[in-house]
């Protein structure tokens, strides 16, 4: 198969967990032998072609705008004239994958131009995002979810919370719909030999402190307001032997002025953005990793940690039970409930035997359900059907 893929992001341009997504999926059905041409945003030094683990991909010029949903358009009207200038003259594509909203212009365009069928992957929605449409912007954003999965063939998302959740809010058909989880390469949390770990971990935390984490953007939706809640009783169990570290970037400034009211700011250290070989360092010295969403799709953290071998807990929020198995490969806790916060860390933070036992199951659990190679293969299945139906009907 020939496909043509339209994504907003794509390394080194890092927003969200799309361009992870996409940078893991697709050079594994490359080696399932089919041609991928990956059109994304120009970004840095990044070249305007190159050839990345099979993949062609194609970063295209987008003029700046102030206004957020201007470069939006400005970005599609990119996409669409290279998009439609690659099936010109390379010909023979097989199918149009478009990922998120974003850029759903552009995929549509060229979908009905080329009589080429169109598959959408829905990481996230609106409606998930704020529970619920309350201003002309996220119906904006709505408006343009709907319109996408109305004019895809088939539509692919990541759990099955998800699953529901673009059947309810996007009145997408439940038959329309396959789930196809996220994945992770395991091998990529290798450390350089050289690495000192105890001069690394003393950047954070006294030799005797535990060390929780959580890493992510720090928006309402990641509860990050709700670990820093749990802190108190984690600190008074832990007679104060514990350092919470927050790792991301956004507005932090309120949940700061939190901790110093809870009069924990002396146990909280805000890194900030880490770089990915500083964060696969720090995930080796850490003893618990926390993501406590109030809205969470997949959570592909939760592999991450996985993968770095760190114990989790996550709160009970969207696709979050489906990916960690409470009591088997992690902790799951109530959402937006601090009190069982704070149990499900203790829970791992005095009992060491326990704590290794999960993060041996999550280990396993990877290469059990959440391998590239066997997800690529679920998402080819994919567009051989749609391939298969075209082949069926006149357009």
């Amino acid at each position: 198969m020939k496909i043509l893929v339209l994504t907003w992001e794509f390394p080194p341009r890092l927003v969200g967990g799309i361009a992870r997504h996409v940078a893991e999926l697709y050079p594994e059905l490359v080696n399932l032998g089919h041609e991928i041409h990956l059109i994304t945003v120009e970004f840095g030094q990044a070249p305007h072609f190159e050839v990345v683990d099979g993949v062609q991909v194609h970063r295209v010029a987008v003029a700046k705008h102030d206004d957020f949903f201007q470069w939006v358009g400005a970005m599609n009207e990119s996409m669409g004239q290279h998009g439609g200038k690659l099936m010109l003259e390379e010909g023979g594509f097989d199918v149009i994958h478009a990922h998120d909203w974003l850029v759903s212009d552009a995929a549509i365009a060229l979908k009905h131009h080329f009589k080429t069928p169109m598959v959408a992957t829905i990481h996230a929605t609106e409606h998930g995002r704020h529970s619920g449409i309350f201003n002309a912007v996220q119906q904006h954003v709505h408006d343009k979810e709907k319109v996408l999965t109305h004019e895809a063939w088939r539509v692919i998302v990541c759990t099955n919370f998800m699953r529901r959740e673009v059947e309810q809010t996007l009145n997408t058909p439940w038959d329309k719909i396959d789930v196809v989880y996220n994945g992770i390469r395991r091998e990529k949390k290798k450390l350089d030999p050289e690495f000192d770990y105890w001069q690394f971990r003393r950047r954070f935390a006294l030799d005797d402190e535990k060390i929780v984490y959580y890493v992510g953007r720090m928006t309402h939706e990641k509860g990050v307001a709700g670990l820093i809640a749990a802190a108190p009783k984690i600190l008074h169990e832990m007679n104060q032997r514990v350092k919470l570290i927050f790792i991301g970037g956004g507005h932090t400034e309120h949940l700061k002025q939190q901790a110093k009211a809870l009069g924990i700011w002396d146990r909280c250290y805000f890194a900030g953005f880490m770089p990915d070989q500083d964060l696969d360092r720090f995930q080796t010295i850490a003893d618990c990793a926390v993501f406590p969403s109030l809205y969470e799709p997949f959570g592909i953290v939760a592999l991450e940690s996985f993968a770095a071998r760190v114990p989790v807990v996550v709160s009970d929020a969207g696709g979050f039970p489906e990916v960690v198995r409470h009591g088997r490969t992690g902790i799951v806790t109530w959402v937006n409930n601090p009190e069982s916060i704070a149990w499900g860390i203790l829970e791992i933070l005095r009992r060491p035997e326990f704590a290794r036992s999960l993060v041996n199951n999550a280990y396993e659990d990877l290469a059990r359900r959440f391998d590239w190679a066997k997800l690529a293969q679920q998402t080819e299945a994919v567009f051989g059907r749609v391939l298969h139906e075209r082949k069926q009907v006149d357009w």
